[in-house]
Protein backbone atom coordinates (compact mmCIF):
# COMPACT_ATOMS: atom_id res chain seq x y z
CA UNK A 1 0.00 0.00 0.00
CA UNK A 2 1.46 3.28 -1.20
CA UNK A 3 0.55 6.62 1.23
CA UNK A 4 -0.10 9.58 -1.24
CA UNK A 5 1.43 12.83 0.36
CA UNK A 6 -0.68 16.27 -0.51
CA UNK A 7 1.16 19.33 0.02
CA UNK A 8 -0.60 21.99 1.43
CA UNK A 9 -1.63 23.86 -1.65
CA UNK A 10 -3.35 21.18 -3.12
CA UNK A 11 -5.38 20.29 0.29
CA UNK A 12 -6.40 24.11 1.27
CA UNK A 13 -5.95 25.79 -2.25
CA UNK A 14 -9.21 26.41 -3.05
CA UNK A 15 -10.93 26.81 0.19
CA UNK A 16 -8.24 29.95 0.44
CA UNK A 17 -9.26 31.14 -2.38
CA UNK A 18 -13.20 30.82 -1.68
CA UNK A 19 -12.28 32.49 1.82
CA UNK A 20 -10.61 35.62 0.33
CA UNK A 21 -13.01 35.90 -2.24
CA UNK A 22 -15.81 36.07 0.31
CA UNK A 23 -13.71 38.43 2.83
CA UNK A 24 -13.28 40.72 -0.22
CA UNK A 25 -17.45 40.13 -1.08
CA UNK A 26 -17.83 41.23 2.51
CA UNK A 27 -15.61 44.19 2.44
CA UNK A 28 -16.72 45.71 -0.47
CA UNK A 29 -20.65 44.94 -0.16
CA UNK A 30 -20.10 46.77 3.97
CA UNK A 31 -18.04 49.98 2.87
CA UNK A 32 -19.07 50.54 -0.98
CA UNK A 33 -21.85 52.80 -1.60
CA UNK A 34 -23.26 51.95 -5.23
CA UNK A 35 -21.57 51.55 -8.80
CA UNK A 36 -18.32 49.27 -9.07
CA UNK A 37 -18.06 48.34 -5.34
CA UNK A 38 -21.84 46.85 -5.57
CA UNK A 39 -20.46 44.67 -8.41
CA UNK A 40 -17.82 43.18 -6.61
CA UNK A 41 -19.83 42.43 -3.77
CA UNK A 42 -22.33 40.58 -6.30
CA UNK A 43 -19.49 38.78 -7.88
CA UNK A 44 -17.05 38.32 -5.00
CA UNK A 45 -19.76 36.45 -2.70
CA UNK A 46 -22.09 35.22 -6.21
CA UNK A 47 -19.28 33.02 -6.92
CA UNK A 48 -19.14 31.26 -3.44
CA UNK A 49 -22.39 31.01 -3.30
CA UNK A 50 -22.87 29.39 -6.79
CA UNK A 51 -20.24 26.96 -6.31
CA UNK A 52 -21.74 25.92 -2.51
CA UNK A 53 -24.98 25.18 -4.25
CA UNK A 54 -23.46 23.14 -6.91
CA UNK A 55 -21.79 20.90 -4.53
CA UNK A 56 -24.67 20.78 -2.38
CA UNK A 57 -27.08 19.76 -5.26
CA UNK A 58 -24.47 17.13 -6.91
CA UNK A 59 -24.68 13.32 -5.49
CA UNK A 60 -21.68 11.34 -5.12
CA UNK A 61 -22.38 8.14 -4.53
CA UNK A 62 -20.75 6.78 -1.07
CA UNK A 63 -18.36 3.92 -0.72
CA UNK A 64 -19.01 1.31 1.38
Amino acid sequence: MTKVRHSFWHLWGWPIVLGVLTSVGLVSALFSDGGLGDAVAWVALGIPTVIGFWYGWRRVPRRS
